[in-house]
Order: C-alpha cells, then sequence, then structure tokens
C-alpha cells in the first residue's frame, strides 16, 4: 500500500501531461486569433486533429530506411518522459530522483538528433534545410540550456527538480540577478526549441522561414500525429519547467494531504493558463525574426547563462 500511492500520483503526472499538452497548445492558438479578431479554431480542435490522423495510415516514401519509420516513436518517448519528469503539482514524486536537469537536456537532444537524422535520411530539400537550420540553432541552444543548469544547480545546490523546487519554494534563494538572468535566458531557450515567435512561426510553410516543420512536412498519419503530439509536450514542458523553478508556489510537497495535492493541481493548471497568456500576447505583439538574426538571438542566451554562472563564482570567492 505504502508503494501504490505514490506510484499511482507518478501516472497521473503522466496522464496530466499528456492529456495537458494538446489543451495547451489550442489555448495558445485561440488565445492569438482573438488577440488578432480572428475567430480562429475551436479550443479542442487539437484533440480532432489527433484523432483523424491516428486513424490513418502512414505514407512512407520510398527509399527511407528504419531511421525514418522509428524516429517519431523515439521523439514522442522522449518527449513525453522529459515532460513527465519534471515536477508538476507536487514534488518527491516515485520517480523524482531521475527528474534531473541534464537527464532532460539529454533526453531533449535525444529527440532532436532523430528528428533530424529521419529529416536527412528522407532525401528531400525541405529535410535537409530544416535539419541544418536546426542544427545551427541547437549548437547554441543546448549550451545555453546546460549554463543555466549550472546556475541554478549551483544556487540550489543540485540539479534534481524536486530539490530545486523545494529550495526555491522556501526562499532561501532570494532575490539574486544570476536567477534573473538565468530566467531570461530560459525563456530565449525555450521559444528557440518549441518554434515560436520570434524563431519560427509554427503555422506556415513558407520555406525561408520554417524550421521545424520543414522537417516534418512529408510525414503523415499517425506518424504525424506522433510529432505534432510530441512538439505540444515540448511546450509543456518548458512552461512547466519555468513554473517548476521559477513560480514553485503550490506545489505540493512529500506525504502531503489530497487536499494539498488538489491545490498544487490548480495552481499548476493556473500557472499554464497564465503562461499560454503571456505567449500569446508576446507573439502577437512581435514579428518573425530572419533566419541569419535568429543565432543572435539565442546567443544572447547562451551569454545570459554564462554571466548568470559567472557572477555566482565572482560573489562566491568575495
Amino acid at each position: 500500500m505504502a508503494l501504490i500511492t505514490p506510484l499511482l500520483l507518478q501516472l497521473v503526472q503522466m496522464a496530466l501531461v499528456l492529456a495537458i499538452a494538446p489543451l495547451l497548445a489550442g489555448l495558445v492558438r485561440v488565445l492569438k486569433a482573438r488577440l488578432q479578431r480572428r475567430a480562429g479554431p475551436p479550443l479542442l480542435q487539437f484533440y480532432r486533429d489527433l484523432a483523424k490522423l491516428i486513424i490513418k495510415d502512414a505514407i512512407v516514401a520510398t527509399g527511407t530506411s528504419w531511421i525514418y519509420r522509428a524516429a517519431p516513436y523515439v521523439i514522442f518517448a522522449a518527449s513525453w518522459v522529459s515532460a513527465s519528469l519534471v515536477p508538476s503539482f507536487g514534488t518527491n514524486l516515485l520517480f523524482s530522483w531521475s527528474g534531473d536537469l541534464i537527464v532532460i537536456v539529454a533526453l531533449l537532444g535525444t529527440a532532436r538528433f532523430c528528428q533530424m537524422l529521419a529529416a536527412l535520411d528522407l532525401g528531400t530539400a525541405f529535410g535537409g534545410l530544416g535539419a541544418s537550420r536546426e542544427a545551427m540553432f541547437a549548437s547554441l541552444a543546448e549550451p545555453a540550456m546546460l549554463m543555466i543548469v549550472f546556475t541554478v544547480a549551483l544556487i540550489a545546490g543540485s540539479s534534481q527538480l524536486s530539490v530545486i523546487a523545494t529550495f526555491m519554494h522556501s526562499g532561501a534563494a532570494g532575490l539574486r540577478l544570476s536567477l534573473g538572468l538565468g530566467l531570461v535566458a530560459l525563456v530565449i531557450v525555450a521559444l528557440a526549441e518549441t518554434g515560436r515567435f520570434p524563431v519560427d512561426n509554427p503555422a506556415t510553410h513558407l520555406e525561408l522561414t520554417m524550421v521545424h516543420e520543414a522537417m516534418v512536412l512529408d510525414y503523415t498519419g499517425r506518424h504525424l500525429a506522433l510529432l505534432d503530439l510530441a512538439h505540444a509536450l515540448k511546450l509543456t514542458l518548458y512552461m512547466s519547467l519555468i513554473a517548476c523553478i521559477f513560480v514553485p508556489f503550490g506545489m505540493a510537497g512529500p506525504g502531503a494531504a489530497p487536499a494539498s495535492l488538489a491545490l498544487g493541481l490548480l495552481a499548476y493548471l493556473g500557472k499554464l493558463v497564465l503562461g499560454a497568456v503571456l505567449l500569446a500576447i508576446f507573439e502577437t505583439a512581435i514579428a518573425k525574426m530572419r533566419v541569419f538574426r535568429v543565432p543572435n538571438f539565442i546567443g544572447a542566451a547562451l551569454m545570459l547563462g554564462l554571466l548568470g554562472t559567472l557572477l555566482l563564482f565572482v560573489s562566491a570567492t568575495l
């Protein structure tokens, strides 16, 4: 009995992020449409699209290897596991020992690598275009993410997310310039990794601008459904990560009562809604950046993360 309850809570979190990811992506679409005075799609349209794609057969181009067919499953699994490892409504769940920031960065890197391999395996111009741009952006986004991990881990004394959330919730971190720099850097990395404005436009297939869409352009059926769901999971992951590290208020602690867990769930959903509102306002107020300027944008996140880490070392020696 002592093991059943933690296992159920962990399964609830895994099911929660999987079920809420399309809703969060749909909410951003609806809010953007309302801000632009358009009718926009229904809130549950993402679920309907996934249902239509899942029941369709996947058309695989001739000449592709097993990499092209296996990539959607690997990408979906890595994205789902990564999103499930981020504490949402409570800390110290059954698998919280594996919820390490470095593990999450590695899983996201694995998904990205499989996505680029599949795009190159297809052999089309669009696949190569998207893979080359993704590799260029990842060469800056991954080091920036590692600098953010080092900054947060040096402050909290651990890279495990449950420990970080508990430390931040206690107020022991206080107001630190390094945390502010890390927050800005993490937001920039999140925009780049999820293909949002100003890095990419998730609603276009224009050759001059698309990055993620260029790599999934030839996928159909259940393969496309898995990739779309993995993309929505990545958006949920980064919003949950920002909420877990920088806004951990309302999260239930270890051995919390059901009322505390319910309160933590409501707080988590409220944070996601707030994040969706802020993202919709930001994307409505800003234009798409030119591709050759994107490295400068992501490079700013790398510099901010590095500066935050250096400030911690300098302040520790004084």
